[in-house]
């Protein structure tokens, strides 16, 4: 079992593009660029309270379990 980021399907949820979510959680559109076509991207813990400040959410709700 390993864990995957959905940022993308989080933020596309609520309407939100990449440049959009990257102002609202006050990272750089790299950054988001990068988790939003790498679900298995290291991201820091102050990147990924950022974003999910920004999607209303807790850290643990922008992780996703899956199977190999």
């Amino acid at each position: 079992m390993r864990l995957r980021l959905k940022i993308r399907e989080l933020a596309e949820a609520q309407g939100l593009d990449r440049a959009k979510l990257a102002r609202r959680a006050d990272v750089t559109y790299q950054t988001v660029h990068n988790v939003w076509n790498n679900p298995h991207a290291d991201v820091s813990i102050t990147t990924l309270e950022k974003l999910a400040q920004a999607l209303n959410c807790n850290v643990s709700e922008l992780y996703e379990r899956f199977d190999d």
